[in-house]
């Protein structure tokens, strides 16, 4: 009798032991760190609802004519184009330039990020894609410039110019000046490609690499680069070989018709 109260008793305590670690050791539940998530959400979709859905679709499809699905592009496609003001469009026919942003999104005010960060996590709930650097500001520039300028120069510069101010391309289309790009603009667009620039994955351009590239462009802000000349509008190539061009068959013509008037 002695014995089976000693070994019922260990069986308790060993009963007891195992939940008292059970309760201390166990994962607690995971609802206070749901709720802020879900309210994210919420809001998100609030904001999606607002000033998205007509031309992206009730579920993210894309409506045509109108916009592109934004299933799988990712919460870093979301705060370059909104918060350059390029979205979202007050009519559909409407070319995404620059522009200041909505004052509900404007990246330089605590609402307009908290709201940057809800409409992202929305769109990013739906099919994943390039979320934006937990960087931020100073954290997103490298230390780097002579290797951000190779780097800037063999991927950036034939569209953006060789220093940021933009240029041409085929059928209307123009690379922006990087001029107010932001750190976080300039990260974002190089992780999700848009409109005709291609995208830079970080198996492309890793991150270290693409902080000394902006790096790069913030160096030669507001530098002179026509000292003792015309700067042909910055736009590089073109313009220059334009103005050789009609100089060269100005002065042909020139000599020609001294020609034809000696003879």
């Amino acid at each position: 009798m002695t014995r089976r109260l000693r070994h019922g008793l260990l069986v308790v305590v060993a009963l007891m032991v195992l939940g008292t670690g059970y309760a201390l050791l166990a994962p607690r539940p995971q609802t206070a760190t749901a709720q802020p998530v879900q309210a994210q959400l919420d809001q998100g979709r609030e904001l999606y609802n607002h000033a998205c859905i007509t031309c992206h679709g009730a579920n993210l499809q894309g409506v045509p004519d109108r916009g592109p699905t934004l299933i799988g592009v990712g919460d870093a496609a979301v705060y370059f184009q909104v918060s350059t003001g390029r979205m979202p469009l007050a009519r559909s026919e409407e070319r995404g330039y620059r522009r200041d942003p909505q004052p509900q999104f404007d990246p330089d005010t605590a609402r307009g990020r908290e709201n940057l960060a809800a409409l992202g996590a929305y769109v990013q709930a739906h099919g994943g894609g390039p979320e934006v650097p937990a960087e931020t500001g100073p954290e997103l520039i490298g230390s780097d410039v002579a290797t951000g300028g190779d780097l800037y120069r063999l991927n950036c510069a034939y569209c953006h110019h060789f220093t940021g101010r933009g240029g041409f391309l085929a059928e209307g289309r123009f690379p922006p000046r990087l001029e107010q790009a932001t750190p976080e603009q300039m990260y974002t667009a190089m992780l999700s490609g848009p409109f005709a620039m291609p995208v830079f994955s970080d198996r492309q351009l890793t991150p270290e690499e693409k902080k000394n590239i902006i790096a790069y462009v913030l160096a030669v802000r507001g530098q002179n680069n026509a000292p003792g000349g015309y700067n042909l509008g910055e736009m590089g190539p073109a313009t220059e070989g334009v103005i050789a061009f009609l100089v060269g068959l100005a002065a042909l013509v020139g000599v020609a018709a001294w020609i034809g008037a000696r003879s």
